[in-house]
């Protein structure tokens, strides 16, 4: 539950109400993860339900937002979020994973073509995230580069499995086309 857990975080650092938290939330997730803020207050009332924050009233800017703060208990919750590791999925639900299998089973669907044109979007959004990183300041941005990175890397793993994608498929067409051939007959 990042979201849950990320607002944990935040509100470590000081009382917020719920628009700066999620202006924090996306600054702080390079914007890879927008959130509405609709996601924000209904978290934050499951947090405050569960006993990890509370609510008050914002005395000091008279606007009538709510602000949140963590209790001990939401100090614990996340500290154990950051002390246990993730468990991936067994199962990958990857939309591209998903049209590669679709398309090597469509009749009529060119398998290869569908690969090399993935590969040339991720080449491109790989050339265009190493071109940001560099221009990057390594301190102001540190949790941009943290994304930015993890978004080159899966970019470049993408492509890697593109390849190898494109040479099982390319090698079962070639099984293909030798079974089905029949040899010419020479004449004696």
């Amino acid at each position: 539950m990042p979201i849950r857990h990320g607002l944990l975080a935040l509100l470590e650092r000081g009382p917020r109400h719920g628009y700066q938290l999620r202006g924090e939330f996306e600054t702080s997730t390079g914007s890879s993860w927008p959130l509405n803020i609709g996601q924000v207050y209904t978290t934050l009332s499951r947090l405050e339900r569960d006993g990890f924050v509370e609510a008050a009233s914002d005395a000091d800017g008279g606007d009538g937002r709510v602000t949140y703060r963590i209790t001990e208990a939401g100090r614990a919750e996340m500290a154990a979020w950051f002390q246990t590791p993730l468990q991936r999925e067994g199962r990958p639900r990857d939309e591209l994973a998903i049209k590669l299998a679709m398309a090597v089973t469509t009749p009529g669907v060119d398998a290869l073509r569908v690969i090399q044109t993935q590969r040339t979007a991720t080449l491109r959004t790989l050339r265009e995230l190493t071109r940001l990183k560099t221009r990057a300041d390594e301190s102001a941005d540190a949790a941009w580069l943290l994304m930015n990175e993890l978004m080159i890397f899966q970019a470049e793993a993408e492509a890697r499995w593109l390849d190898h994608c494109e040479a099982q498929l390319a090698a079962r067409q070639s099984a293909r086309s030798d079974t089905t051939t029949t040899p010419t007959e020479v004449a004696p």
